[in-house]
């Protein structure tokens, strides 16, 4: 699957064909194999990927600089998984192309890894119905971003109860009580800044929160004719400025480039899957693979330094360099010469790396 993803191999039955003999097993087999992959399993694939990888970027001195001095800064974003092809007998009889699943998504942004995420196999499902499993992943002192799906009371609160701190786009439904008047605190590339306490309640428990309503005045209209964006945050004022948190949630596109990247880059999504375990595996797959480029980049800085890699490294050519060199490096170095690197500590590996970037 890992070849498929990484386009070694254009599908699951050229793989399974390329590798027959070895498996031994029938493309039935496979097939049935692939469907009962438990979703807690593919996501700790892509958990513990970036827990091997998180020490060797340490190791490599390749961390990005905090955007918020004193957090650790956590990207959250959800991916509904593409719809997908007719090809299975209930399907057929509808126009309609189901949904296989969906992910919600957290970039380490000083790292730039796939640490964790949560998945559902309910893809019509709202993102809404995976905080609570999203909110078991929060510690103190980070601080997460977080697109308007995400701007619940439920969020809120609840970040407040595990000592960490969100800038998150605010919904309508999301509405609080003013306290005092809007002032412009700053600028940004996208307009003036305002921002103003307001005080938010949470029926269910009664409890009170008072957060800043940062407003950017943008220059020029959205697509969607909004002439000012705005953002709530828990981040007390001592700790952050009202600009300063409105660049943070400007940042937010490093996670949709992300996103972005695994999507055209990888084939993370294979449109003729409509089990869903199997779709959720292969995303996972490709998030796992996003994680080693991730380390390749971590590399690469080490040696030549932050802004050339920014401005010259692509993670698509990366890609498409693996999916053509892997035949041939598995035939010229077979895989049993490989096992040595499980043995490497971290800094030994982050030492080969640098010396080969």
């Amino acid at each position: 699957m890992s070849e498929v993803v990484l386009g070694v191999h254009p599908t699951v039955h050229t793989a399974y064909q390329a590798q027959k003999a070895t498996l031994g097993v029938s493309t039935t087999a496979l097939y049935n194999k692939l469907d009962r992959v438990e979703t807690g399993v593919s996501a700790a694939l892509v958990r513990d990927s970036a827990d091997l990888a998180k020490p060797v970027v340490t190791a490599l001195a390749a961390s990005h600089p905090r955007w918020v001095p004193g957090y650790q800064i956590k990207v959250l974003d959800g991916n509904q998984l593409s719809s997908t092809a007719h090809r299975l007998q209930g399907l057929r009889g509808t126009w309609a192309a189901p949904w296989p699943g969906q992910a919600l998504v957290v970039l380490d942004q000083q790292r730039m890894l796939l640490p964790a995420g949560r998945l559902s196999e309910d893809g019509h499902a709202q993102a809404r119905s995976l905080i609570p499993a999203v909110l078991q992943l929060v510690e103190a002192d980070q601080l997460w971003s977080e697109a308007r799906t995400f701007c619940t009371l439920g969020l809120l609160f609840g970040m407040h109860r595990r000592g960490a701190a969100c800038v998150v786009r605010q919904h309508g439904q999301l509405q609080g009580a003013w306290l005092g008047r809007a002032k412009r605190t700053g600028t940004t590339r996208s307009g003036p800044v305002y921002a103003q306490a307001i005080q938010v309640r949470n029926p269910a428990t009664g409890e009170t929160r008072r957060v800043r309503r940062i407003t950017i005045k943008l220059k020029g209209a959205t697509r969607d004719g909004e002439t000012a964006l705005p953002i709530l945050s828990n981040v007390p004022s001592g700790r952050g400025t009202a600009a300063q948190l409105a660049r943070v949630y400007g940042k937010r596109w490093s996670i949709e480039t992300a996103v972005c990247e695994i999507t055209t880059t990888l084939a993370c999504e294979i449109n003729t899957w409509g089990y869903p375990k199997a779709a959720l595996v292969t995303f996972c797959l490709a998030l796992l693979a996003y994680n080693a480029v991730s380390l390749i980049k971590a590399a690469l800085r080490s040696a030549h330094g932050r802004k050339k890699i920014n401005d010259e490294v692509s993670g698509d050519y990366v890609s498409l360099e693996i999916g053509r060199t892997y035949d041939g490096m598995m035939i010229a170095i077979p895989a049993p010469n490989w096992a040595f690197l499980r043995e490497l500590s971290d800094r030994e590996c982050a030492n080969g790396l640098r010396e080969f970037a």
